[in-house]
């Protein structure tokens, strides 16, 4: 959905390691007083976000197709009830699974509809409701966003992931917005990662500040944390 590298802007104190050389306290958190560790797990990141995103983008459009209306599917299974319910979903970026069809199957269960804006760098997105015909205009990185409206909390908070693990740990394209996002609200929407099964790892190194989702969701069905 976003794009904004944070990885970028930090020091690396060693090389980059790659999964089999990483030492095994990378399986939980790392220290939070090792920055040594922390920036390896940030190069890490960088590289594996590369290597995710050139391979969803590889998908054809056929199967890309029929993957997101299976994540469709699943989706109007897993949340249930619509009515009266504020469902953030986000405008596809970078082959990631469209669910632009799905807005029909919202509005039809008496649903409403957000999507996400940043506002800056480095702090929380804001939702703001949309419907279909209302006002667009290019956000960040030209990604479509409402044009007015207020900020809201979702009740439901669709996330697109670049990578996910067991955990239902999501990584990111590196902005650490949905996290800080996630973390600012009063009350905690439902929250799903959507994406293509072959985005699983084995691990995205959680850190700190990364946050659950509640369950994945892939055209192989939905995933909750082991």
């Amino acid at each position: 959905m976003t794009v904004d590298d944070e990885d970028e802007q930090a020091s690396f104190a060693s090389p980059p390691c790659f999964m089999h050389e990483i030492d095994p306290v990378y399986m939980g958190l790392a220290p939070a007083n090792d920055p040594r560790a922390a920036a390896d797990v940030l190069r890490w990141r960088k590289a594996e976000r590369a290597r995710l995103i050139a391979d969803r983008i590889s998908i054809n459009v056929v199967d890309r197709r029929l993957h997101s209306k299976k994540i469709m599917d699943c989706l109007t299974e897993a949340i249930g009830n619509m009515t009266g319910l504020t469902i953030s979903i986000y405008w596809p970026f970078r082959g990631e699974p469209d669910l632009r069809n799905w807005v029909e199957t919202v509005t039809a269960s008496n649903g409403h509809l957000a999507l996400p804006v940043v506002i800056k760098r480095a702090a929380p997105l804001i939702f703001r409701h949309w419907k279909p015909g209302d006002l667009l205009e290019p956000g960040i990185w030209n990604i479509p966003v409402p044009v007015n409206g207020d900020a809201i909390i979702p009740d439901v908070v669709i996330a697109p992931v670049v990578g996910f693990d067991s955990g239902n740990y999501r990584l990111g394209y590196g902005g650490g917005f949905f996290d800080r996002t996630l973390a600012s609200f009063d009350r905690k929407p439902r929250v799903f990662g959507v994406g293509f099964s072959q985005q699983e790892i084995p691990t995205i190194y959680p850190q700190s500040h990364d946050i659950a989702m509640d369950a994945i969701i892939t055209e192989q069905g939905l995933y909750k944390p082991a």
